[in-house]
């Protein structure tokens, strides 16, 4: 597929550059004033290949929900992975990239009867569901679908809790749910579960897989062609995590309980792919000096960015959450008490609440990192203050990899770092063209 604007393809960074370079080409080049994303995505290739390497079982479906950009859903294409999708919007964007429908489950267990229809109607067939009702829906507008019964099974530490909202109870609903679904003539081929996004206890996932081999065994029993097992998602994607533990609980788990590898082991990762990958640089178009009443000292200093909790920062009102800027020039000035504000005139529109930062100056950048789980997608233009301009590069050796792959072509990319909207000879476009594509 070839992408329409000079904006939507991937810069190849010449040996010299990172990421890190480009945010400073772009926020130093005298054109750029809003807040901006630089997208590596040599980041998603390396999580990619780790993933491959520590939990081998295990086919990974991204959960496009994460982060639904065109170009991420592209390279996890062309690197192998199947996907996630919560509604019939995500399904047909994966499918118009050109996967099949047979790399995609419908995992959302509480699906609109027009979501259903339009799955039957693009082939997607397997899908995840926890109660009767919904039962009752496929038989009536899919009754040929390949079905994922969902357990609730959550972990003590984790960014949100989704067994708030799906997954039967395996011992006492599960059994029931598949009896009614054995006797409208349904085929049941696995279980499902998710312990939670951004889990941080481990050992769940041993509890989770125990749990669905008992539902599995009963499917058997039932005389269910059961076939497969998909341990949801939950899996830390910054930097700095490590997947370590949790493949280390999820191999063992699996040996102990589905050894046979003829049972097809899936996951629904989302930030583990992309969390780390996207960096965002705010502009400080603002700041208001707080000082002590009787002698004048500044006590602290309020810095305005231009993005905010209605943009990229929305899960701060959700979830509770660490955010740390960077400045991106270096100053050796003394630090102070700081707080740092969103864009808009709401009050709850703070992106820190205390940190200790060197004094910045209007129009100096902070950069945050860990910015590509669950922000863009929700961000909303509130007030008239734009989503923040997604830059993406990749490195030569990301390149080679990717340009050969089914999927990506030639024209995905494109020579140098710099974004098309910065003036010519901004930035380190040293390659040269002829000699890269002719490798």
């Amino acid at each position: 597929m070839q992408l329409g604007k000079l904006d939507e393809r991937i810069h190849v960074m010449d040996a010299s550059s990172n990421a890190w370079s480009v945010i400073k080409d772009i926020a130093q080049s005298g054109v750029q004033e809003e807040a901006f994303y630089v997208c590596d995505i040599g980041d998603i290739i390396s999580k990619h290949k780790e993933w491959k390497i520590k939990m081998p079982r295990v086919q990974p479906y991204y959960a496009v929900k994460c982060n639904d950009s065109l170009t991420v859903i592209e390279v996890l294409a062309a690197l192998g992975t199947c996907f996630d999708c919560a509604s019939k919007a995500e399904i047909n964007k994966v499918l118009s990239v050109g996967v099949d429908p047979s790399r995609i489950i419908f995992a959302h267990p509480a699906k609109p009867l027009s979501h259903l229809r339009h799955a039957a109607a693009v082939g997607v067939d397997l899908m995840t569901f926890d109660g009767e009702r919904e039962l009752h829906k496929i038989k009536k507008v899919f009754p040929t679908a390949k079905l994922v019964i969902r357990i609730r099974c959550d972990a003590a530490i984790a960014k949100s809790c989704l067994g708030k909202k799906f997954g039967c109870d395996p011992e006492r609903e599960a059994p029931h749910l598949m009896n009614v679904a054995h006797s409208l003539g349904l085929e049941i081929v696995g279980v499902s579960f998710h312990v939670g996004s951004g889990c941080d206890d481990p050992p769940i996932y041993h509890k989770a897989i125990a749990a669905s081999r008992k539902v599995f065994d009963h499917g058997v029993f039932l005389g269910f062609s059961m076939k497969l097992i998909d341990i949801g998602g939950g899996f830390p994607g910054e930097k700095g995590c490590s997947l370590d533990r949790i493949a280390q609980v999820v191999n063992n788990a699996l040996e102990e309980f589905f050894p046979d590898c003829g049972t097809q082991v899936i996951a629904e990762p989302g930030r583990f792919y992309v969390a780390s990958a996207y960096t965002l640089a705010a502009n400080v178009h603002s700041k208001r000096e707080l000082r002590n009443v009787k002698d004048g000292s500044k006590t602290s200093v309020m810095y305005y960015i231009n993005d905010g909790v209605y943009g990229s920062f929305n899960f701060i009102l959700y979830a509770p959450a660490k955010v740390t800027p960077i400045p991106l020039k270096g100053t050796k000035h003394a630090v102070y008490p700081s707080s740092i504000w969103g864009p808009t005139c709401e009050d709850i529109d703070k992106v820190v609440n205390f940190i200790f930062l060197p004094e910045l100056s209007i129009g100096d950048w902070l950069v945050f990192e860990n910015m590509g789980a669950y922000n863009l997608q929700v961000a909303s233009p509130f007030s008239g203050f734009p989503t923040p301009k997604v830059h993406t590069v990749i490195d030569e050796r990301g390149w080679r990899l990717l340009k050969n792959k089914d999927l990506m072509k030639e024209t995905h990319f494109v020579i140098g770092n710099s974004p098309p909207n910065l003036p010519p000879g901004t930035g380190r476009d040293t390659i040269d063209e002829k000699s890269v594509f002719s490798t």
